[in-house]
């Protein structure tokens, strides 16, 4: 992963609850154990037409979306089953962050691992932000984010999550930053 460096971005706007993870990336694109091409599959029913074409009117197309980092949802996204495709295809499509009033737990986690960031924000910010000009942007660091209007939201980060983040490392990475001290530990505990 690329180590977490605070940002600022347009972002785009995706306001539907409750989008599971079937919605952000279809079963049927999840043969594969690679992220490569997940993004262009990402939201594709709703992105695209039977044919292939793309739907004008599907709220990623706006001209005001075109190279956010940041899309701003409903509440509860990412629920449903368990599919670290999700992420993967969000991250590809270019987002960084997902900022919404709630997240699917199993989608959050595997967002964090990933290197995605998800912020929970209260129904005053998020209101904030939806109801922003389009081309509107958003600050976004480690347990804070600098609204249009330059105001700050803080918003709730685990510290382990925060440093993996911070340091661009996994769990496992974390783990094995630790070896001295954990090799230290087993010679004390002979």
């Amino acid at each position: 992963m690329t180590p977490f460096i605070a940002f600022e971005s347009v972002y785009a706007r995706l306001l539907r609850s409750h989008i599971d993870t079937d919605q952000i990336i279809p079963a049927r694109f999840l043969k594969t154990t690679s992220r490569e091409g997940l993004g262009r599959h990402a939201f594709a029913d709703w992105r695209y037409e039977e044919g292939g074409q793309l739907r004008p009117d599907f709220p990623l197309h706006h001209p005001s979306a075109r190279g956010a980092t940041v899309l701003l949802a409903g509440e509860n996204f990412g629920c449903g089953s368990s599919r670290e495709h999700a992420p993967w295809a969000l991250l590809e499509m270019g987002f960084r962050a997902v900022i919404a009033p709630s997240f699917g737990d199993i989608f959050r986690q595997n967002a964090l691992k990933n290197g995605l960031l998800p912020i929970a924000v209260d129904a005053g910010v998020h209101a904030a932000l939806a109801d922003a000009p389009p081309d509107a942007t958003v600050g976004v660091d480690l347990g804070v984010i600098r609204l249009p209007d330059g105001q700050r939201a803080f918003y709730p980060i685990d510290p382990f999550w925060k440093a993996c983040l911070a340091g661009g490392i996994d769990e496992i990475e974390y783990v094995l930053r630790q070896a001295e001290a954990i090799a230290d530990f087993e010679q004390g505990a002979r």
